[in-house]
């Protein structure tokens, strides 16, 4: 229960509040002009500033608490927690940092004390607050799909136009789960079921995940794919073939220690040999023509001369005969030592060609030896990467082995996921059998309120379907804005009614203006009415923000004085007449 609100700012309206109902009224004065409004007057910022001293995190949304303008605004909420007044203070310029005032002798978790202050986490002032309003756990904000003190505090204190969609969601991004949790754990439901189907669904996106692509880019060979068993096993077929070549391989492979040497001779030999056999090629077409020309030297007869002349009547005499003898030992001389020559270079060139033919089958035998080795042995770092290669095949496979057996897991899991999920809806539906009478009185509370304001009863809708909880509420008339508003507004009441007879409980609700946009003053003036009798009635605070013109005060009864349940009024005379006292 809330008691006061106040700040380290002397602009700041200090408000207090009294058990029972209460009021933020924000007025128009006669002063202000047509433009001014009662929007920012800051009644959603006070709303926003209790659940900043109740452990919220600022948001963008948080109507200016985290302006510039607004850095080193230390904001007090005094309150009643295990029937002890304490004073709670966070500071927008160091909001890790919970400065705490008051006995908290019976708290789970003591605060520290640090210059001079007693200081909690964040985290552990959660934990206190969950414990302490709605008996959660101390370490239960640690823990996932359980109920947490933010998510259970803000269906009693709805923050912002987003929290009034509908009754069952404080934000229209909540998680299934978290519906389910916090809507059975405030109904007095079995909440651990819907937390066990969620685990369960958690198992089940595990196990889908398991079956993702994950492609061997070196091998070509695509893993971890869960078409089908039989494509996996197929696949550790094509693997183990694979293995099998590779592991021949490295059996028949010889290393040579100096393959590169040998290599290097080999392709040594290799262009000596290619230049012996283009010099014997050429020598031999030189061979040939030598040995031709060899045979076409004939000596000349002096003889055939002298016919030639005796032909044509010409009569030599003798000193040209005997001059012609002459000239033809000369040129028998010349033929000899032509021949000669010939003799000497035909010998010569064959044998070089006989040497290079030796020098071929040398050079042809020693390569030949070189290949046979390189060709039955290989250079170590070629064995390195077939060892490599098989060493990478050997991993497909294991990893092959390893997604058959996930597989074989995963169809075992999906078949245990299924026995299981309806092991634990029969469980749901047998708790929620067990614990009819709650859902029964929550039942019969919703359409109280309900036919309070409309003078017949609406209906709250509690299932255990396939995917858990499924809640509704039906108002007859339902459909408009106005409608959908007070279906929250009976449920949250509900909500403040059941957990008034808690103990612990946070005894509180508070409510926004928007929650009464589009309703129909009637229905107005009987939720107030309503909320003021409950609340007195059970023992819990109401507290609610309205715009003047919007207190349908025509309507209420004449023993509803609504003017006095109004604990702090705001108006638009000036900027310090909103609730900061300034403009920001």
């Amino acid at each position: 229960m809330i008691r006061a609100i106040r700040c380290n700012h002397t602009s700041f309206k200090t408000v207090e509040f009294r058990p029972g109902f209460n009021v933020v009224l924000a007025d128009r004065t006669e002063e202000s002009g047509s433009k001014d409004s009662r929007n920012g007057l800051g009644k959603s910022t006070l709303i926003e500033i209790i659940h900043f001293c109740l452990g919220s995190t600022l948001s963008p949304k948080a109507k200016g608490l985290d302006s510039r303008n607004l850095r080193g605004w230390a904001f007090s909420l005094e309150l009643t927690l295990s029937n002890q007044v304490i004073t709670v203070t966070r500071n927008t310029a160091d909001q890790s940092k919970v400065v705490i005032e008051g006995d908290t002798t019976s708290w789970p978790i003591q605060p520290e004390e640090k210059e001079g202050q007693r200081v909690l986490s964040l985290t552990h002032w959660k934990a206190i607050l969950g414990n302490l309003l709605f008996g959660l756990p101390s370490d239960n904000e640690d823990k996932k799909f359980q109920p947490k003190f933010r998510g259970l505090i803000s269906y009693f204190i709805r923050r912002g136009r987003d929290a009034f969609s509908t009754p069952f969601e404080h934000h229209r991004k909540q998680f299934d789960w978290e519906k389910q949790v916090n809507n059975a754990f405030l109904l007095g439901l079995a909440w651990e079921d819907a937390r066990d189907l969620q685990l369960l669904k958690d198992q089940k996106k595990l196990l889908d995940d398991i079956k993702k692509l994950k492609k061997d880019t070196d091998t070509g060979v695509a893993i971890g794919i869960f078409g089908s068993l039989g494509e996996l096993e197929a696949l550790k077929v094509q693997v183990e073939s694979q293995l099998r070549e590779r592991k021949q391989t490295l059996s028949n492979f010889r290393v040579a220690s100096q393959y590169h040497e040998l290599e290097a001779n080999a392709n040594r030999l290799t262009a000596e040999i290619h230049e012996a056999t283009n010099n014997n090629i050429a020598d031999k077409k030189i061979l040939e023509f030598y040995q031709s020309s060899l045979e076409a030297e004939n000596e000349p007869s002096p003889d055939d001369v002298t016919h030639i002349y005796e032909s044509v009547g010409i009569e030599l005499p003798g000193l040209v005969v005997r001059r012609l003898e002459e000239v033809e030992i000369f040129h028998r001389r010349l033929i000899e030592n032509r021949r000669d020559f010939l003799s000497t270079e035909i010998e010569r060139l064959r044998r070089d060609v006989s040497s290079r033919e030796r020098l071929i089958r040398e050079k042809t035998e020693q390569r030949a030896s070189l290949l046979e080795v390189l060709q039955t042995h290989g250079a170590l770092e070629e064995y390195t990467r077939l060892q490599e290669l098989y060493l990478e095949i050997v991993s497909n496979l294991n990893e092959i082995n390893k997604r058959i057996e996930e597989l074989n897991k995963f169809e075992e899991g999906k078949s245990a996921l299924k026995i299981e999920k309806e092991r634990l809806l029969q469980r749901a539906r047998r708790d929620y059998q067990e614990r009819r009478v709650q859902a029964e009185k929550a039942r019969d509370l919703f359409n109280t309120n309900s036919r309070f304001l409309y003078g017949a009863p609406g209906r709250l809708i509690i299932n255990v379907g396939d995917n858990g909880f499924q809640f509704n509420v039906e108002i007859s008339r339902d459909g408009s804005e106005g409608i959908d508003n007070m279906k929250i507004f009976c449920y949250d009441l509900m909500l403040a009614q059941l957990w008034s007879e808690r103990d612990p409980s946070p005894r509180i609700l508070i409510h926004d203006s928007t929650i009464f946009d589009g309703v129909d003053e009637r229905q107005v003036r009987f939720a107030l009415e309503l909320a003021d009798r409950e609340s007195r009635k059970c023992g819990f605070q109401y507290i609610c923000t309205l715009n003047s013109d919007r207190v349908p005060y025509s309507e209420f009864a004449k023993d509803f004085n609504f003017d006095s349940f109004v604990r702090l009024r705001l108006t638009d005379e000036s900027d310090e007449s909103g609730l900061l006292g300034i403009l920001f």
